[in-house]
């Protein structure tokens, strides 16, 4: 990349109006003039490194997430397109920005924001990755989260379908923002913590989202039977893979002994594909085998988190997520769910 390429990108105006600082009561945080400030916000004046320094002081960030150099070809792919013309998202994850090829989402169809062609980035004019929050979990009822997130927020939220495991990496590699896992039970909610620890050491803190239940999603007229009875009986079985929270309740209740003949990729997949008569039996949460029409058996309650890293409590993101989840509307909705318990909604650990 040419130097000639290159902008220095700052988002300084963007966190002063999420805090609701005038210009003045920035300077003064920040040891710096008002007129400085005016001019770094409107990119007339590159800040010297002590006012950059400053201003990430008074923010409570990195100067990384101030300013970054930016040019047409510096973003990042977050993994490979799949194709030479591919539709992208755009968002920035610490001092990088990513570019993630367009997949089925959970929150349906979601408006791009370019395309891939001719080895160049075409980008829409409304494309915003520093107001784009990248979270990866497998959750059925995430629109609503999201929903609230576009309503109460100046950011979006976009959603990748990813098992626990898989997400807990993700976050890991500095490619979302956060993870949602459930590896754990009511007896041992520990376990969700075990877990991201092996993963991502000591930086990371937890918020619950929900505590769900999860159990034997049953093709209609099976729901009669026991546990014990689904377990010995000879159905069609659709699973989720190796690392996801469904798995694992798969392989305790068979002790590892049952190998699903087809794999889904999220909870409501594996509901579709035996309400579809595709498959019998499989393991999902008791709000999709409902609104799906199907019989369910509970196996456990479990604790449903999102996890991120410490580092980035302080990103307005971040923030706005945290918020949203401990606010009185989302709370509400989460009670209107089958399966959902939200007392303990919002707790941060």
């Amino acid at each position: 990349m040419s130097k000639e390429n290159l902008v220095l990108y700052n988002v300084v105006r963007k966190f002063r109006e999420e805090r609701e600082w005038s210009q003045q009561e920035l300077a003064d945080r920040a040891g710096l003039s008002r007129t400085g400030i005016s001019a770094i916000e409107s990119d007339r004046l590159i800040p010297s490194t002590a006012a950059a320094l400053a201003l990430a002081a008074a923010f409570g960030c990195r100067v990384e997430d101030l300013f970054a150099l930016q040019g047409q070809d510096s973003a990042q792919w977050a993994w490979p397109p799949p194709q030479e013309i591919c539709r992208y998202w755009r968002a920035m994850v610490g001092a990088r920005q990513l570019l993630y090829p367009v997949e089925p989402s959970p929150l349906g169809t979601l408006p791009h924001d370019g395309v891939w062609r001719d080895g160049q980035c075409h980008d829409h004019p409304f494309a915003d990755p520093v107001r784009t929050l990248v979270v990866a979990c497998c959750d059925p009822a995430v629109g609503l989260l999201a929903g609230e997130y576009a309503r109460q927020t100046p950011f979006r939220m976009l959603v990748l379908p990813r098992s626990s495991r898989m997400a807990l990496q993700l976050l890991a590699a500095g490619l979302i923002h956060a993870a949602g896992i459930h590896l754990a039970h009511a007896a041992t909610p520990e376990e969700n913590r075990k877990a991201a620890g092996k993963i991502l050491g000591e930086d990371f803190c937890l918020i619950r989202v929900a505590d769900w239940e999860e159990g034997l999603a049953l093709a209609p007229g099976l729901g009669d039977h026991t546990i014990e009875s689904v377990m010995q009986s000879n159905l069609c079985w659709i699973g989720r893979e190796q690392g996801s929270g469904a798995r694992q309740v798969l392989d305790e209740l068979s002790q590892g002994l049952l190998v699903p003949q087809y794999l889904a990729r999220d909870h409501r997949g594996v509901a579709q594909a035996i309400s579809s008569g595709f498959a019998q039996a499989g393991v999902s949460v008791r709000l999709v085998c409902e609104e799906e029409g199907l019989d369910f058996l509970s196996v456990r309650k479990e604790p449903y988190d999102l996890c991120f890293h410490k580092a980035t409590r302080n990103d307005p993101r971040v923030q706005a997520m945290v918020e949203v989840i401990q606010s009185p509307a989302y709370q509400k909705q989460l009670a209107g769910l089958p399966g959902y318990d939200n007392h303990k909604t919002g707790d941060i650990g």
